[in-house]
């Protein structure tokens, strides 16, 4: 089995940051993921309020940045340790929500697994 865990979350205040990050590891005798080869994206879903992409980063390094975060978030990768990460800086109460680091697809010794989601990090902006 895969799966994705986040770290970094907790409270901040308002024009503080945090960095996330997402690391894709394998519950088998092997330890070869296949990483570098899958697009990773950071979602948010905030009480009440469905899902929404954050950013993206492709197995080439290109980003796409929702209009909310521009110039406010990075997001990266280090394939040498299976982990995405998204730089969050000046931040603020709408971005509270709980984060949730996805793959879409991930090779584990020649089997694939699509659509692969972590169980999510709470992100809380408050003073």
């Amino acid at each position: 089995q895969v799966q994705l865990v986040e770290s970094g979350g907790g409270l901040v205040q308002p024009g503080g940051s945090l960095r996330l990050s997402c690391a894709a590891s394998a519950s088998t005798f092997s330890i070869s993921i296949t990483f570098s080869t899958s697009a990773m994206s950071w979602y948010r879903q905030a009480p009440g309020k469905q899902r929404e992409l954050v950013a993206s980063i492709s197995s080439g390094g290109t980003t796409n940045y929702a209009d909310f975060v521009k110039g406010r978030f990075t997001i990266s990768r280090d394939n040498a340790k299976n982990t995405v990460y998204l730089q969050m800086n000046i931040l603020n109460p709408e971005d509270t929500a709980v984060y949730y680091c996805n793959a879409d697809l991930l090779i584990v010794n020649g089997r694939l697994y699509r659509n692969v989601w972590g169980q999510g990090t709470q992100v809380t902006v408050s003073s």
